[in-house]
């Protein structure tokens, strides 16, 4: 393996209050980052009808913008290891809030479209770096706590990207005018985000002394199996996640005939809940992790399985009624295992290793799953002749990619122990 100093967590000594500087900005930011995301989702219906765009043009605006983001997650996550957490996360959040911005000018398919490419290129490199930072400046042991209530921001920011968007929308001047008002915040904590403390770069190199480059570092990830059946999994729950998240509202308004706002609030109860779900699902993979050493890995088969079964439950009944509870109880599981997800990313690599591999994480996500998904959604939509069928059979088709996620993180399971026991050799050596 590569030679290192020794682990960020040991060697980053920061104060309480230092601590929880990072831990709320990074949050926020995260929030922000979400906020941005769901906002087009929100009002993708009535941006749809102004524009005049089939469900298919919907679908690639969603898709378009995370393949953005996949494709310039890695090199932003290599740049978070190699050059700076705090310069990195600053950076990116200007850019997205500004382009967030811009997205609200649009005044046709293509004028939307390229704004958000450069939204999603700016949020591309945020989880690794974010994870990163919380990955350094919180002991181990706590790891999967601490990204649970980092992960409780992923809901917490697409209630309020549906629930203010939709209101913002409905009430304030049409689907514009959240674009313009989600802007503000996220380019505030860019600069707060500028003072945070930093830890210092590792370097990493071979035995021989020479540097590792992005390619070899990429290479050493697909090197281990766990984080290959890990990335596929994710891939495969986001597919199906996403979906919904995309285009959840839109079906709402569809199905129920009603405003943007009340769509809104129902996608946005839905998402709301997994403030819940994100932090319990930290702890359940911790205290499982103490009692079976593959328990982090158990947690996500467990989440993807139940949020499958919900989703498809849901889409059945129209969200009315028991479907709404059914939904938003889903909102609940969607998240649960992004936590042990997160922490698995972290435990099976060296420490100059662990951005990228979030941020390989993201990638492969996003172009095995979660990136293809809203098109996908749009084009079999369109297929059945739209309206609430077409995206109601085509959500509930993804729905069967839930259940593949559970055989990835099973498969992913049995090579995590030991995956686990490389990397504790590795850094006892390094700090010899």
């Amino acid at each position: 393996m590569n030679n290192v100093r020794p682990a960020q967590s040991e060697e980053f000594k920061v104060s309480g209050f230092q601590k929880s500087s990072v831990l709320v900005i990074c949050f926020l930011l995260y929030m922000i980052n979400f906020m941005d995301r769901q906002v087009l989702s929100a009002v993708l219906e009535p941006m749809k009808m102004d524009l005049k765009l089939t469900d298919t043009q919907a679908g690639i605006l969603q898709t378009v913008f995370f393949l953005s983001m996949a494709l310039l997650g890695i090199p932003a996550s290599y740049l978070v290891d190699r050059w700076s957490r705090r310069k990195t996360m600053s950076l990116i959040a200007i850019i997205w809030s500004a382009f967030t911005y811009v997205t609200g000018l649009g005044r046709s398919f293509v004028g939307v479209l390229l704004p958000r490419i450069l939204v999603g290129a700016g949020e591309a490199g945020y989880p690794a770096a974010g994870t990163a930072m919380l990955g350094a400046v919180f002991p181990r042991e706590a790891r999967s706590r601490v990204l649970g209530i980092f992960n409780a921001s992923i809901p917490l920011g697409a209630a309020m990207g549906a629930l203010l968007g939709g209101y913002l929308s409905t009430h304030h001047g049409g689907w514009r005018t959240p674009f313009f008002i989600f802007a503000i915040p996220g380019i505030i904590l860019g600069i707060l985000a500028f003072f945070l403390k930093d830890y210092k770069t590792v370097a990493m190199s071979y035995a021989h002394g020479k540097r590792t480059g992005f390619l070899s570092a990429v290479a050493q990830l697909f090197r281990i199996s766990t984080l290959r059946w890990v990335y596929i999994g994710y891939a495969m729950h986001q597919a199906m996640t996403f979906s919904f998240a995309a285009w959840g509202p839109a079906f709402i308004m569809r199905a129920q005939g009603v405003t943007e706002a009340k769509a809104g609030m129902i996608a946005g109860v839905a998402a709301l809940t997994g403030i819940i779900g994100a932090p319990l699902g930290g702890v359940i993979a911790d205290l499982w992790q103490k009692k079976n050493n593959r328990g982090r890995m158990l947690t996500p088969i467990l989440a993807s399985f139940v949020t499958a079964v919900l989703l498809f439950l849901a889409l059945i009944l129209d969200l009315k009624g028991p479907g709404f509870a059914l939904i938003v109880i889903f909102g609940l599981f969607a998240v649960m295992g992004i936590p042990a997800i997160n922490s698995i990313s972290q435990d099976v690599v060296s420490p100059g290793l662990k951005g990228v591999a979030w941020g390989m994480g993201g990638f492969v996500m996003m172009i095995c799953g979660g990136a293809w998904s809203p098109w996908a959604v749009g084009v079999i939509s369109d297929g059945l002749g739209g309206g609430a069928w077409g995206l109601k059979a085509a959500m509930m088709i993804l729905c069967l990619f839930g259940l593949v996620a559970c055989v990835c993180f099973w498969r992913g399971s049995r090579h995590y122990p030991t995956d686990m026991e490389k990397v504790r050799k590795f850094v006892l050596e390094a700090e010899q």
